[in-house]
């Protein structure tokens, strides 16, 4: 090829770096691609500096800005509140039983209320309300308390046996076993009579025997025949629904242990940590799961 006069080809350094037979030239970085890296440098300075970024113990360091995606929702939720506050004031100024009667307070009760449901109950209720063993269904219409609105938001409100709060709902089902008030025998006795109550299979003998130890140790709360008394929060043995049971069956087993231990169940009361607006909302959501009386 010709060449301009006076102009000598330039050869490019070596880095050293041969690989059969290749060399490889110490050709430099493109300017342009430089100038970008040291721009991205100098981003990532100025982001530090103004935003938060550097984890230290309990918290990051919170830049010039002091400008946090933890910042933003809280303004978010702020804003939203502002938002709903003046529904929220209709909702807990009108009477429980009336909320159905406002087509608009019924539609935001019903869907704040499956909100807050799914937040703070469907870890113990399930996320469709069926409940689980221990864990009351709230789509049937066996209310251990009541399943009037009311009774419901009073649940709701002061909670079943809640340590922290003096109103909670309380009952105390006595361990006949492990407090030696009955023995073995006296115990499966009145299970036989329990099973016979609901129309279950059970020993005739045994039953007979239990009824006297039922009318002994059991009426004050379950009543003479059986049924149960809300007040009391004793429920209903005659029905064939079982707060205990596996899938709301109950087994001869299941009772005589249930006799045995005393259960104690407990749910928190949600005075302290949802507001009267939102504890109306979950109310009338569970109320209206077709469980509600």
């Amino acid at each position: 090829m010709r060449r301009k006069p006076g102009k000598q080809p330039v050869e490019v350094a070596s880095t050293g770096h041969s690989w059969d037979g290749i060399e490889e030239y110490d050709n430099p970085l493109p300017r342009w691609w430089l100038w970008t890296f040291y721009a991205t440098i100098i981003w990532a300075i100025g982001y530090v500096i103004a935003f938060p970024a550097i984890p230290l113990v309990t918290k990051a360091t919170e830049g010039l800005l002091g400008r946090t995606t933890r910042n933003e929702v809280a303004a978010d939720i702020q804003r939203f509140d502002a938002a709903n506050a003046p529904i929220q004031a209709r909702l807990t100024s009108v009477d429980l039983a009336a909320i159905k009667d406002d087509p608009e307070l019924m539609n935001y009760a019903g869907n704040a209320g499956a909100a807050v449901f799914r937040t703070w109950c469907a870890q113990c209720h399930g996320s469709g309300a069926a409940g689980a063993s221990g864990y009351p269904n709230l789509l049937d219409n066996d209310w251990l308390w009541g399943g009037t609105i009311e009774d419901i938001h009073t649940t709701l409100l002061h909670g079943i046996r809640s340590p922290d709060d003096p109103d909670t709902r309380y009952s105390e089902m006595p361990r006949f076993g492990l407090d030696e008030l009955l023995d073995d025998a006296q115990i499966r006795q009145v299970t036989q009579y329990v099973l016979s109550l609901s129309g279950q299979p059970h020993d005739a003998a045994a039953a007979g025997a239990g009824a006297t130890v039922f009318a002994e140790q059991c009426t004050a709360c379950h009543l003479e025949d059986g049924t149960g008394d809300r007040a009391q929060g004793a429920p209903d043995l005659t029905d064939a629904v079982w707060l205990y049971g596996r899938d709301g069956q109950a087994d001869a087993a299941t009772i005589q242990r249930i006799v045995h231990d005393g259960p104690f169940g407990v749910m928190p009361a949600w005075s302290d940590r949802l507001s009267e607006a939102d504890i109306r909302a979950v109310a009338s959501y569970v109320h209206g799961l077709g469980g509600g009386e």
